[in-house]
């Protein structure tokens, strides 16, 4: 089976709510960032928004990204680990209704949650809880689809377990034997502060592309964004930092380009960074030139934000097919 971009990533069922600033600091969280919690970190945040109107969605960083692939036309399959509860029957239901092809596999516990706390400046606070995701492994990798895919897809949250980072090695491993393209999305800035030294060794070693934004460039390399691009092209043939409201960054083999954003109506930033790693991706798949892969993300990104939740717009294939007619291209 050909598969365009096979993604390995943590199945999540997102819990989305509307807080203020002093709900994160009586609970005592870093806004912006994921934050990893315990059954009782999670119990407890669980009764303080029990109050609360909340919205379910089936999300996950790499799965965020694969479900708009699919979205888009482009054949995206799904590795990872769900429990055998009620979200995850919920859970594979909705990727597939979303056109993903499942490669998950389903062992007895729970299902992986994030509860994703939205402040009024639309900023949002991630706080996972990784239940049946951290019990993948090796074992649970269909080489098969790794060997066959066009591109193999991963994020940095898949170091947070020994067997998940074992697991994603192996991946790359075959990956780099069969000539599937290798992209790595950094993902967090609280993953780079945890394995910099890793997530460095790898880019360089085995990556084609990786994806990050300004705080987590400056994180592994140490410089200003107009040096890490630099730094970090070095190490791979594309190198790509999203810089906010700001202009993307682009290091293709030396020649560094930049890709002004889209404004948008921002409503929720959630998933912003793994929807506009699919738009990248989307324009590989394409063979669009690197910058103008950057303005498919940018244009991707910003209609994610324009709604609730981290998953990209139902019609998101349309508005950018006309979105290019309308740039000419």
């Amino acid at each position: 089976m050909k598969i365009d971009v096979c993604g390995l990533g943590n199945p999540l069922m997102d819990i989305l709510v509307y807080i203020d600033e002093e709900f994160l600091q009586r609970n005592g969280l870093h806004k912006g960032i994921m934050h990893l919690i315990d059954d009782e970190q999670r119990s407890r945040l669980l009764s303080h928004i029990e109050d609360r109107d909340r919205e379910y969605q089936a999300g996950g960083s790499c799965p965020n990204t694969i479900a708009a692939l699919s979205l888009l036309g482009v054949r995206g399959a799904l590795m990872g680990k769900i429990g055998n509860d009620e979200m995850g029957v919920v859970y594979k239901e909705k990727i597939q209704q979303k056109g993903v092809l499942s490669f998950l596999k389903q062992i007895d516990g729970a299902t992986g949650t994030s509860i994703i706390l939205i402040t009024p400046d639309k900023e949002r606070t991630m706080n996972t809880h990784l239940a049946a995701c951290r019990e993948f492994t090796r074992e649970d990798l269909p080489l098969h689809i790794v060997k066959n895919a066009n591109i193999f897809y991963f994020t940095g949250y898949m170091w947070d377990t020994e067997n998940q980072k074992d697991a994603t090695r192996l991946a790359i491993q075959v990956a780099k034997e069969s000539g599937t393209k290798i992209v790595f999305d950094v993902a967090d800035p609280m993953a780079v502060e945890r394995y910099r030294d890793d997530f460095l060794e790898m880019i360089e070693r085995d990556a084609d592309i990786v994806l990050a934004n300004r705080r987590e460039a400056e994180l592994l390399t140490g410089e200003s964004i107009e040096n890490a691009i630099i730094t970090l092209n070095n190490l791979c043939r594309t190198a790509v930092i999203k810089n906010g409201d700001n202009d993307t960054l682009i290091g293709c083999e030396g020649r560094v380009c930049s890709v002004p954003v889209f404004k948008s109506d921002v409503k929720d930033t959630t998933g912003a960074g793994d929807n506009f790693a699919a738009g990248f991706l989307y324009g590989l798949m394409n063979c669009f030139d690197v910058r103008l892969c950057g303005i498919a993300a940018s244009f991707v990104a910003a209609k994610t934000i324009e709604k609730i939740g981290a998953q990209a717009p139902d019609n998101i294939k349309g508005l950018v097919e006309e979105m290019l007619r309308e740039q000419n291209i």
